[in-house]
């Protein structure tokens, strides 16, 4: 009945499914981190928890989403979310963050702006990777997404070295780059 869950995509399906053992991996792996950061800038335990509650409720109802193509870790999703919630929070007046208001709010703007320029950066990989065809699309992947080694590729893809992969991945990787620069 269990099945391990090894990689963020995994963990991701399984919270999409409803997967307990996934919502609490979760939890446990990120709740600490967001949690000391709100209470690191003003707020208390009790809201750095809803906060925290409240974007894993936004994780698990985007993760339902077909469309929706995480580009970042689990981890770095919760907390630009948990964050976003916070100066939400504290903008309306309900808390007040410590340290200087501006400088906050436009860290704050710039990080959104960055995330907006990173989502636009991997929508035009995806269409980079949907245009390159295979085996170059599924030799990236399992080298990039699926953290897989150069033998471990060699042998999936049938090259007689390590060497030989490597060579490959460098060609397909020139061709995505192509593409991708040219979108």
């Amino acid at each position: 009945m269990y099945q391990a869950i090894q990689t963020e995509q995994q963990l991701l399906d399984a919270l999409a499914n409803s997967n307990r053992q996934a919502t609490e991996l979760i939890y446990r792996q990120h709740s600490k981190i967001v949690i000391a950061w709100i209470v690191q800038n003003g707020g208390d335990a009790v809201d750095a928890e809803d906060i925290f509650q409240e974007a894993m409720v936004i994780l698990f109802e985007k993760s339902q989403s077909a469309s929706f193509r995480l580009s970042c870790k689990i981890g770095t999703y919760l907390f630009a979310v948990s964050k976003h919630l916070w100066y939400k929070k504290w903008k309306r007046g309900q808390r007040t963050v410590l340290g200087d208001d501006f400088t906050q709010e436009k860290a704050y703007e710039d990080d959104i702006v960055g995330h907006e320029e990173r989502e636009l950066h991997f929508e035009q990989l995806d269409q980079a990777l949907d245009k390159i065809g295979e085996p170059c699309r599924t030799l990236l992947r399992a080298f990039y997404m699926q953290n897989k080694s150069m033998q471990d590729i060699a042998a999936q893809f049938g090259y007689t070295n390590a060497d030989n992969a490597k060579t490959q991945k460098y060609k397909c990787l020139n061709r995505l780059r192509k593409l991708f620069y040219e979108a």
